[in-house]
């Protein structure tokens, strides 16, 4: 478990550069081996980009948090308000903690704090989250936090090197779920 002082804070534009870089590092090439969220046995490329972050900050309903621990940007995520037939909902996305402070507790210190700005701000009943569904590790992780597969799954954007390059041809998403409060 950590024991250094998190802050948390709404990102704002001059953070793009610095979220960029903690997504890449978190997930593709060989700086993300350091930690165990990598994908770059499975995907190639980019994870996100500037533009695909400031779309994030701009979005209605949306909020990137990031995470500081004294040493600079130590995590991230994104949530986002979906309001559902009377019912509020929450996605949750773009989490990222660097690579050396993986396993330290931090990304279930960000994941319990945007679980609380969901359910406190928005009156978020759930919170939904896609995970590629070859990520057991990552998957199991979830589950120990109360999520739950639906067993509703998408296809992985094939051709949209957006979202990286796939190594592999059996990717799909698997939506994932918690109740809150």
């Amino acid at each position: 478990m950590t024991t250094r002082p998190l802050t948390f804070r709404d990102a704002t534009e001059s953070d793009i550069p610095a979220v960029v870089e903690l997504v890449e590092s978190a997930y593709r090439g060989e700086a993300s081996r350091a930690g165990w969220t990598t994908e770059a046995d499975i995907l190639d490329g980019q994870r996100t980009d500037p533009e695909g972050v400031r779309d994030v900050l701009r979005a209605d309903g949306s909020r990137l948090l990031t995470v500081e621990d004294g040493d600079g940007l130590a995590a991230c995520c994104h949530i986002a308000r979906r309001d559902e037939g009377g019912t509020v909902a929450a996605y949750f996305g773009m989490f990222a903690v660097r690579p050396g402070l993986q396993g330290a507790g931090i990304g279930r210190s960000v994941l319990a704090e945007a679980e609380r700005r969901a359910a406190a701000e928005w009156g978020a009943a759930r919170m939904e989250m896609t995970v590629i569904t070859v990520r057991d590790d990552l998957i199991a992780w979830y589950e120990r936090r109360g999520y739950a597969r639906t067993g509703r799954t998408s296809p992985f954007p094939y051709g949209d090197e957006r979202f990286g390059v796939p190594l592999r041809a059996d990717l799909e998403f698997e939506v994932l779920v918690k109740p809150l409060g």
